[in-house]
């Protein structure tokens, strides 16, 4: 009955620590969202800086041609 009651502790123990773990995770994940929620990621450049995503223009693309440049850049 001793092992019983024992074991049902341990069990209770780890029960409320995985719990509670869970939660502060949970809550620390709410926190991390709402942290950078309102995060402006596209603001305009400060200072001396120039655009550099402008893609070629090469008007006689094949589509070989874009798929080659796809798989060569990864993206």
């Amino acid at each position: 009955m001793k092992a019983t009651i024992r074991n049902a502790y341990h069990t209770l123990k780890v029960f409320v620590l995985f719990v509670s773990f869970t939660v502060l995770f949970y809550f620390g994940m709410v926190w991390f969202n709402q942290e950078y929620e309102n995060y402006q990621r596209y603001d305009e450049p400060k200072g001396a800086a120039i655009k550099v995503t402008k893609a070629v223009e090469s008007g006689d693309d094949t589509w070989f041609d874009r798929l080659l440049l796809f798989y060569l850049n990864g993206e």
